[in-house]
């Protein structure tokens, strides 16, 4: 007779249509943020004023939760646009954090479409400014996280 091992294996494998059910009712639910370390052609970076942010850590990338399905990178291009109108295209992933209670962070490059941000218009129900900044010239307001992100060199972003 098999071990207790196998024993599992076969019943696991007699339940096939169920087992994603029984995996999504065990385990647990988390949400997935998602950040854009957008950059300009000239190396400036896109900083918004978040108003639902902690006071004191109130500038960073534009961010959001990824929907239900969606892909990572169309989260970042969806996020840009509602919260600044502004077109991106997303490069490579820069990193993921987790360790936090049902939640977990992607970082992403991405590119805006142009060097300036003319013809922004924020969201003023989530966003209170925007400016492009350069590594050097960073808001005090930032959390440490981002402010890591932003001033990497570039050519190490990736």
């Amino acid at each position: 007779m098999g071990s207790s091992h196998d024993v599992l294996v076969r019943i696991w494998r007699l339940g096939r249509p169920f087992q994603r059910r029984f995996i999504w009712l065990t385990a647990a639910k988390f949400n997935c943020g998602v950040t854009g370390v957008v950059r300009t052609g000239d190396g400036r970076l896109l900083l918004l004023r978040h108003r639902f942010w902690a006071p004191g850590q109130q500038w960073g990338f534009p961010s959001g939760m990824a929907n239900k399905g969606e892909r990572h990178q169309d989260t970042i291009i969806r996020e840009v646009r509602e919260e600044t109108g502004l077109t991106v295209t997303v490069g490579s992933l820069l990193d993921v954090r987790s360790g936090f209670r049902y939640h977990i962070e992607v970082y992403y490059e991405a590119f805006l479409a142009g060097d300036d941000i003319d013809g922004i218009v924020l969201d003023p129900r989530e966003i209170l400014e925007a400016r492009l900044c350069t590594p050097g010239d960073l808001p005090a307001d930032m959390p440490p996280t981002h402010r890591k992100l932003a001033t990497r060199p570039a050519a190490l972003l990736g």
